[in-house]
């Protein structure tokens, strides 16, 4: 699997507290090893984020996403709270 960032995604990660980095860290380990880990609550996005799907880091983080040949390529698009996101 291979895994991109969207510029998107990096700034949003840097605004995050050091601790809410960690558990997207650790989350990002679990995705590569098993993209469909119950955990995750990996799902797909409707409306105008049709194509893209999203995981949970914990709490209200979130993490957008778009998936290409069953994963072959993951970009990340955007990370922060539900609202932030969405």
């Amino acid at each position: 699997m291979e895994v991109r960032f969207h510029k998107d995604f990096k700034k949003g990660y840097f605004k995050l507290s050091l601790k809410q980095q960690e558990k997207v860290d650790q989350v990002l380990r679990w995705f590569r090893m098993n993209p469909n880990n119950p955990i995750l609550k990996n799902h797909a996005l409707k409306g105008d984020q049709e194509g893209n799907r999203a995981i949970s880091a914990g709490g209200d983080l979130r993490l957008v996403f778009r998936e290409e040949g069953n994963y072959s390529v993951v970009l990340f698009i955007r990370v922060g709270t539900h609202n932030q996101v969405y």
